[in-house]
């Protein structure tokens, strides 16, 4: 049976797009599943966080890794499927062509985005994408600072975007750049933490919807 692809994409950058890739990849690790991260971003922030991850692992990531440009992710999806149970893919901060392929391969879209309202406005492009593939897609609230103001009228003004919105808020939490930066998911640094409890409530949200 061919793996999932749970593809994350956002048109604007610095909405966390790696770092929830990351972090649900690593969660999916820690469950017992056979799991791949596919950067399709030029920048290649995924790419360096794998890389920095055989260093700090001494050669023992317990993740596949590939790359892929536009062209290519159809092909490299498909074999990363078959040799695994789950892939994330990590897409270009652009609303085009290049991400279009990443779309059509995904069993599931989740689109961060972070407090502010011109990731808000940026969703909507996205989101506009992932309506022509017909593909389902989540809207998770990301970097978001506990009962502010600023938090709630975001998931406020997400209910209104054409996507089922997460429940779960991911907070604006240092331990996400420590962990990446070093390597690592939030869980593998801090298991009973906040964050670790954040992508674990997460992924219950997103195998409800996969499993169907």
């Amino acid at each position: 049976m061919a793996g999932i692809t749970i593809t994350v994409a956002q048109q604007k950058g610095g909405s966390g797009k790696t770092t929830v890739a990351v972090n649900l990849a690593v969660h999916l690790r820690d469950l017992g599943h056979r799991v791949a991260v596919l950067d399709t971003d030029p920048q290649g922030s995924l790419g360096r966080w794998f890389m920095t991850r055989m260093e700090a692992t001494g050669g023992e990531p317990g993740l596949e890794f590939s790359t892929a440009s536009a062209w290519g992710v159809g092909y490299e999806c498909g074999k990363l499927r078959r040799e695994n149970d789950f892939v994330l893919v990590d897409t270009p901060p652009k609303a085009d062509s290049d991400l279009r392929p990443a779309l059509r391969e995904a069993d599931l879209v989740i689109v961060p985005v972070s407090a502010s309202q011109l990731d808000l406005w940026a969703t909507e492009a996205v989101l506009e994408l992932v309506e022509r593939t017909r593909k389902p897609a989540l809207t998770v609230l990301n970097r978001a600072r506990a009962g502010t103001r600023l938090s709630v009228g975001m998931l406020e003004d997400l209910q209104s975007l054409d996507a089922p919105v997460a429940g779960t808020v991911l907070g604006n939490r240092v331990i996400f750049a420590e962990a990446l930066g070093q390597g690592y998911g939030v869980s593998e640094r801090q298991r009973s933490g906040p964050a670790a409890r954040e992508i674990a409530a997460l992924w219950d949200e997103i195998e409800a919807i996969v499993s169907r």
